[in-house]
């Protein structure tokens, strides 16, 4: 069917969405029995007595993760193999029946209070399968589950994120949940009204792998279908096999320029991307990983790629078996976060999109904002410098923020050429990174 301009314009954010997409970027920690174990997956029932983190410091976490820009924090609180992070009233498989604190510790507690402390918003990520509880396979698992989910919205403040993923490895043999999303959702909006909904929800998309990689244009108004929890589940992860953290799909690059909404004849929403990968190979420490941590230069190509491309980036920064996070990573934040304030710092936001300046200016990245309140509307846009007739950069999408690095270079002048768009354009800001002479 063919798409009119109001129709893909009148899909637009929710204040939630717009709240979250002004996040930027933002952290996930992988920590639990699998730190302990030394494990991605575990297999269920391990024993409680091997969750004993002897130095565990969440104040140090914070400072780690404030130093490389972050502005929140979501804390897997219960992972596949089962254990929880709190002292859940609906099983004993918890930090209450391990020697860590004389079992009184509640680390979503520590991590929650140090979160607000430090300025980041906290979010929390339970996961759909558990190996360990019984009535897993059943219907009365979603009663379980909607118990364990109710205790973390309503016993740690508010919660700006509820991650839920679809990663299974049950096998064809093994138990089969059918998951009652529609109650998971109905219970996050009641009881944390202000929460997106990520990856298995209705509120942010996954960007389809674990690697930090991107398409070239990112679009926040896409299918329906999309959205469904089910299709999601189907592309997650299914085996523990080391190779999914870095694996990269080609299939569906395109999922909202006209011509794709064009083929779709379904309802539209908004659902913007969130890019997730790990500061390692795997999302739980390793000690053997030790020298395999991305380095600064990497992460902010991610940075710029994500942030700078329509999406949100999700970091995970996964603390050791001590409980701290590694001298490693914690320098490589420290890193990643001088390079962001650098290069906001060398931002210069112009009145026009067509700008002749008086002195030549050694130029590295131009950026482009749309105001997201009134929907995503350029659909092509061209970068030209000086007289050139040759664009310098160009892309279909915008959204919220678009980033166009060019080696660095000295220019008089800097034309944004909007060239297609959805109705009006709605700009927020157009701005030049002058780079370091």
């Amino acid at each position: 069917m063919k798409r009119t301009d109001e129709d893909l314009t009148c899909v637009r954010p929710s204040p939630r969405q717009l709240v979250w997409q002004d996040l930027d970027m933002y952290a996930f920690i992988h920590f639990g029995m699998n730190t302990m174990t030394d494990r991605e997956w575990g297999m269920g029932h391990e024993d409680p007595a091997l969750f004993h983190p002897d130095s565990l410091d969440v104040q140090q976490w914070m400072e780690a993760l404030v130093s490389a820009g972050m502005t929140g924090v979501i804390l897997t609180c219960k992972h596949h193999d089962g254990f929880c992070l709190w002292p859940s009233a609906y099983t004993s498989h918890s930090v209450a029946s391990s020697p860590w604190k004389g079992g009184k510790g509640d680390l979503v507690r520590e991590v929650s209070d140090a979160a607000r402390e430090h300025g980041l918003k906290f979010g929390v990520y339970l996961s759909p399968w558990d190996r360990t509880e019984e009535s897993y396979g059943t219907e009365a698992y979603n009663d379980f589950y909607i118990h364990q989910l109710t205790e973390l919205l309503t016993g740690y403040g508010e919660v700006f994120s509820v991650w839920l993923d679809g990663a299974c490895g049950e096998g064809a043999n093994g138990k089969r949940q059918v998951y009652d999303w529609e109650r998971i959702y109905a219970t996050v909006r009641e009881l944390q009204p202000r929460a997106v909904i990520s990856v298995c929800g209705p509120d942010v998309r996954w960007c389809g792998n674990e690697a930090g990689h991107t398409r070239a244009d990112e679009w926040s108004v896409v299918p329906e279908i999309v959205r469904r929890a089910e299709t999601t589940a189907e592309r997650s992860q299914k085996v523990d096999d080391g190779t999914f953290s870095r694996y990269i799909a080609s299939s569906e690059d395109d999922l909202g320029s006209r011509k794709a909404l064009d083929e779709y004849s379904g309802a539209l929403v908004w659902y913007p991307a969130e890019v997730n990968t790990s500061i390692r190979p795997g999302w739980f420490y390793h000690a053997e990983e030790d020298t395999c941590v991305r380095s600064a230069n990497e992460l902010f190509d991610i940075w710029c790629a994500s942030v700078g491309g329509n999406a949100s980036f999700l970091l995970n920064v996964p603390p050791d078996s001590h409980g701290r996070i590694a001298v490693s990573d914690k320098e490589v934040l420290a890193e990643l976060g001088t390079k962001i304030r650098d290069f906001y710092r060398r931002e210069v936001i112009l009145d026009a999109l067509d700008v002749t300046f008086e002195i030549p200016q050694l130029i590295e990245a131009v950026i482009l904002r749309e105001d997201i309140r009134f929907g995503q509307r350029i659909e092509s846009v061209k970068i030209y410098a000086d007289e050139a007739k040759e664009p310098l950069a160009s892309c279909q999408s915008v959204g919220n923020r678009r980033i166009w690095r060019i080696p660095a270079r000295r220019l008089s002048r800097v034309r944004v050429d909007i060239e297609q768009a959805r109705g009006e354009v709605h700009l927020k800001s157009c701005s030049i990174v002058v780079a370091s002479p």
